[in-house]
């Protein structure tokens, strides 16, 4: 029996709680000293979906410069705006929790959700996420973009797992 497809949040942030600066920056993530690839390539091993926001996959393609790094992955980018699919992702404007449901049914590996804000805010709020993987760095960026939003609900997790990678902390939180 196949064991059912996990939604992961698998993110950075600094130690007070921001994934980027106020213009995107991640400069202060690169400064600090971690230990190999810090977890990513074992957690990617376990991914075959991506579903994205449209803001964090213009500023991939941006950063990236048009080298598109989840190449052997199904991406799924989600856009008010933009439909249809390119060589890389498919565009999809539909409803969350219905897509993010059927491609849950679906067999395959996990699904990690890529960037954080309004998208990831929605995925909590409807319970779609089932674990977070949150890797924690030793530095106070003072504001910036919040990792969580202020929200009207509570969810309980259960700690998996504490690992370290020199100066990374990273935390393991399934949903109760």
């Amino acid at each position: 029996m196949l064991s059912k497809r996990k939604l992961v949040l698998y993110i950075a942030t600094s130690l007070d709680g921001y994934i980027a600066t106020e213009d995107d920056s991640l400069e202060w993530l690169f400064k600090v000293e971690g230990e190999g690839d810090n977890g990513y390539s074992e957690f990617y091993n376990t991914v075959d979906t991506i579903l994205i926001g449209r803001r964090t996959y213009d500023w991939i393609i941006e950063k990236e410069k048009g080298k598109f790094p989840y190449k052997n992955k199904k991406c799924y980018v989600f856009s008010k705006s933009e439909s249809g699919k390119n060589e890389d992702v498919e565009f999809i404007n539909r409803d969350v929790v219905e897509f993010t449901n059927e491609i849950k049914r679906l067999d395959g590996g996990n699904i990690w959700l890529v960037g954080g804000g309004v998208l990831l805010n929605s995925f909590i709020k409807e319970r779609l996420v089932d674990e977070f993987i949150i890797t924690i760095s030793p530095t106070l960026i003072g504001h910036g973009i919040s990792l969580f939003k202020k929200s009207d609900f509570e969810l309980e997790l259960k700690l998996n797992g504490i690992r370290r990678f020199n100066q990374f902390v990273e935390l393991h939180y399934e949903v109760k």
